[in-house]
C-alpha cells in the first residue's frame, strides 16, 4: 500500500512555484526554486522553459521532466501539506 498520495495535477503558476493536488484532496502552491540549487540531473532546470516541461506522473506519484529527473513523492506531499496548513 502506497503511504504517500498519488500527484493528479501539476500546473506551473509563474517562475519555479506549481500548483499541486493529490488524490487525497491536498492542494498547494508550491516553490521548488530549491530544486536550481542542485546540479546533475536537475542542471536543466535552471532553463526556465526546460522547467514548465514539468508533468504530473501517475505512476511516480510525483513531478516529473523529460529527462527523468523528478522529485521524491514524500518530500513533495510534505511541501504541499505544509504550504496547505500555513494558508489554512
Amino acid at each position: 500500500m502506497r503511504s504517500t498520495p498519488i500527484l493528479i495535477e501539476a500546473r506551473l503558476l509563474d517562475g519555479h512555484t506549481v500548483h499541486v493536488r493529490f488524490a487525497d484532496g491536498t492542494t498547494a502552491d508550491v516553490d521548488l526554486s530549491y530544486l536550481l540549487e542542485y546540479g546533475g540531473v536537475f542542471e536543466p532546470l535552471r532553463d526556465s522553459a526546460y522547467f514548465a516541461q514539468l508533468r504530473a506522473d501517475a505512476e511516480a506519484g510525483t513531478i516529473v521532466w523529460p529527462n527523468n529527473a523528478d522529485i521524491a513523492p514524500e518530500t513533495l506531499y510534505a511541501h504541499a501539506q505544509s504550504r496547505a496548513a500555513a494558508s489554512a
